[in-house]
């Protein structure tokens, strides 16, 4: 089958905008995700705990493979975010929410931890399957508290605080992996859904 060039350019443009706005939704997701879980108060007493629900999107964004869609008769294929879009889904996450809680150093702790955490997921992506996400989500939110542990010893010059990490890797490996099952079964309900 012969695929005019005109053809070809519409079905770049479909997906480069059904791109947009799948990223357009994940970022609006993880937002409203951050915002309410910045509004409930853990009840544990080590400060910086939290569950970290935000970064079940950045793991399924980093982790949404291709798929395929028909379409009069023909296959146009939807490609995976990748790395690079997922980044830019985080940062616009990260941005907005410091606007909107109205906590402009939550940028600060929130770039450490989640650029470090999204580092370490990256490079995780390459070792684990689908089956496998929880594994990066507990990887990546041991990270996001050593980054913020950092971020916290710079800022106050107190390197005393590193006293927390222990309890806060704990809490990261828990949350971690929650984060990381909802973002698997997620994709393994949304991969179900395209077969049917």
């Amino acid at each position: 089958m012969v695929v005019s060039l005109s053809e070809i350019i519409r079905m770049n443009m479909q997906n480069s905008i059904k791109k947009l706005t799948l990223m357009a939704i994940l970022t609006a997701i993880a937002l409203i995700i951050f915002i309410i879980e910045a509004q409930i108060p853990l009840p544990i007493p080590t400060p910086g705990v939290k569950l970290g629900l935000a970064n079940t999107i950045t793991l399924f964004a980093l982790f949404y493979g291709a798929g395929k869609q028909e379409k009069q008769g023909g296959v146009i294929p939807v490609a995976s975010l990748g790395a690079i879009n997922t980044f830019a889904i985080l940062l616009c996450r990260i941005m907005l929410g410091a606007v909107f809680t109205g906590r402009p150093i939550v940028v600060i702790y929130s770039l450490t931890g989640g650029l470090l955490a999204f580092a370490a997921q990256v490079v995780m992506k390459r070792f684990v399957t689908k089956n496998q996400i929880w594994v990066c989500g507990a990887v990546g939110a041991v990270f996001h508290n050593i980054g913020q542990i950092l971020a916290a010893m710079v800022i106050t010059g107190t390197p005393a605080i590193a006293a927390y990490l222990p309890v806060l890797i704990i809490a990261g490996i828990i949350t971690g992996i929650i984060t990381g099952l909802a973002a698997q079964f997620t994709l393994g309900r949304l991969s179900g859904a395209t077969k049917d």
